[in-house]
């Protein structure tokens, strides 16, 4: 068959479809008929490219006018659905920046201005001084909203300034508000800190030094004393004798005291191990006296029992007995821990 000459198309009872456009380049192989000196063709076949050609379809029908007579305006607000006022309530609290700008319980609002503790302010709801705008409140529970005016014979209370205190604390003083024996108590330490009544984090032994937080910020102080979160703390021990090996692995794997089972996070000698008397260990557990204990389970006596680290702060440029406050950033990591 030549070159030129194509072949017929089978005819079959269906419309012939069109061909789609083609995008690539159209290929036809012919012979060469030329002579390769012997006096008889080549007999080769060679490709000839030939650029294709795009077909258009033919449009079948008129393109369809565009719609004029929409409207342009927007739909007016009054016919949407009327919002109640728990939305708004909810869109409120869910919008607060500040602790402040919630509900918050009466006796914790009566604790923040330094009236008394929350078990204190219950006893004032209920004996009926409490007056929230005016009226006597004796319910307890009862929350306030900002902006209500909060009474204790007749003396309008003021919300407090949350604040947070870091104390290397010396040893000999009671981590406590007061002592009915009239020992010494870390409040004397910082009592010119601020004029917010503040109280400890947690507690360290009458002979325990180190790191304390004090605060009068209840929820982050209830955050910082529960084990399910895990708060680090890391601890210098110095024993009456030497540690033994075997019984740095007993401790690292966990102990049974009197009030239940007891592992250290991390536990090992301090200063490379060249003295095997310093150990320093992490833990997490707030037990009373936690870290004495589990040395005495082995016949160890803590000599000397030092803070070093809780949470994210240290105790860097921060001398025995002395305190400082906390920076915005040192509180914004305390406050994000899970």
């Amino acid at each position: 068959m030549k070159p030129s000459e194509k072949k017929p198309t089978r005819s079959t009872g269906s419309p012939q479809r069109k061909e789609k456009p083609v995008l690539r380049k159209k290929a036809e192989i012919q012979k060469n008929t030329e002579d390769d000196g012997r006096g008889k063709p080549r007999g080769k076949k060679i490709l000839i490219l030939k650029p294709a050609t795009r077909k258009t379809k033919e449009p079948t029908e008129a393109p369809r006018e565009r719609r004029t007579n929409r409207p342009t305006t927007r739909k007016n607000s009054a016919s949407k659905k009327p919002t109640t006022n728990k939305t708004f309530q909810r869109e409120d609290q869910r919008n607060s920046l500040h602790p402040s700008e919630r509900a918050i319980r009466l006796n914790k609002y009566i604790a923040n201005a330094g009236i008394c503790s929350r078990r204190d302010a219950d006893k004032l709801i209920e004996s009926g001084v409490i007056k929230v705008n005016g009226k006597p409140v004796t319910e307890l529970g009862t929350k306030i909203m900002p902006g209500d005016v909060v009474q204790y014979n007749q003396q309008k209370l003021k919300g407090e300034t949350l604040r947070y205190v870091l104390l290397n604390k010396p040893k000999g003083f009671l981590c406590t508000v007061e002592d009915p024996q009239n020992r010494r108590t870390v409040m004397e330490l910082v009592k010119n800190a601020c004029v917010e009544r503040i109280y400890p984090v947690g507690r360290l032994d009458r002979n325990t030094t180190g790191l304390l937080l004090l605060t009068n910020d209840g929820d982050l102080a209830k955050k910082l004393t529960h084990p399910r979160h895990k708060v680090k703390k890391v601890y210098q021990v110095e024993l009456n004798k030497p540690l033994s090996r075997n019984d740095l692995v007993a401790l690292s794997d966990g102990v049974e005291l009197e009030d239940g089972f007891i592992a250290p996070d991390a536990i090992a000698y301090a200063e490379n191990g060249e003295d095997k008397t310093r150990v320093g260990i992490e833990i997490h557990s707030g037990r009373n006296r936690i870290v004495r204990r589990m040395f005495e389970k082995f016949d160890y006596e803590v000599v000397k029992l030092d803070r070093t680290v809780l949470a994210n702060l240290t105790k860097k440029d921060l001398p025995r007995g002395k305190w400082r406050h906390l920076t915005l950033t040192e509180i914004n990591i305390l406050r994000r821990v899970q």
